[in-house]
């Protein structure tokens, strides 16, 4: 999704300006993105959400395709097909990062990006070299946005702990014929769930985590949408 990642700079984007993202040819390669906790009530409407070890952690994501390199949800035109996008889809073309010598976070933008102009949009700086409008409340959405991740890694960190998922392993089939394998994600296995001792389910619910569980679960049947976009795709 992101090309060539630099830092924001007034040297070298004083005279970009962005324009408002209309089309997401740029994610069309993006079959599974990561997720928050606060986005599960939406996104579950819409995606299958499962649990992948990042090479990190495990975390959830969103599944958008049955094969790698292949978003169901971006059309030919580059339009999102679905009410709800995700919030690292919506950040785009900016991102937060660290440079090699400091742990601090850097607001840094996609330099590749279409919606990075020299003639349309909103200026990245004013005339005076100053950040614009538009710097800080990038700043201020992916601060949210981060403070957000380090709750989905504590919620994520407890499932693990408590040993509550498990490989999920399918293997679905479109109207086509062609056979689509999901691997190399977890699910939140139900019994395990309910049979938690009383104190450790109890304090899943006070920590509002039940309800997050059991949105991740009622999403997996979205996984036969998948399959149906897939059919009407080919």
């Amino acid at each position: 999704m992101f090309k060539k990642t630099v830092p924001i700079s007034k040297q070298r984007h004083a005279k970009k300006k962005i324009r408002t993202v209309d089309r997401f040819t740029f994610a069309a390669g993006n079959y599974i993105v990561s997720l928050l906790t606060t986005e599960f009530m939406k996104a579950a409407t819409v995606y299958p959400i499962v649990f992948v070890n990042d090479g990190l952690e495990i975390r959830p994501f969103a599944l958008l395709g049955l094969k790698q390199g292949e978003n169901l949800f971006v059309d030919s035109e580059g339009r999102w097909k679905s009410h709800y996008v995700p919030a690292i889809i919506r950040r785009y073309p900016f991102l937060l990062g660290r440079s090699e010598d400091s742990s601090d976070l850097m607001l840094c933008i996609d330099e590749d990006s279409e919606f990075l102009s020299e003639t349309e949009g909103e200026p990245l700086f004013d005339k005076k070299g100053k950040p614009g409008p538009i710097i800080e409340n990038v700043k201020n959405y992916l601060a949210e946005l981060q403070r957000f991740n380090e709750l989905t890694a504590l919620f994520s960190k407890a499932l693990s702990e408590m040993d509550l998922l498990m490989p999920l392993k399918m293997q679905v089939k479109n109207t086509g014929g062609d056979t689509f394998n999901i691997e190399g994600a977890y699910a939140v296995n139900e019994a395990k769930l309910n049979g938690l001792p009383d104190e450790d389910f109890i304090e899943f619910r006070k920590r509002g985590a039940l309800s997050l569980i059991y949105a991740h679960l009622v999403s997996l049947s979205q996984i036969e949408r998948l399959v149906q976009m897939q059919s009407e795709r080919k």
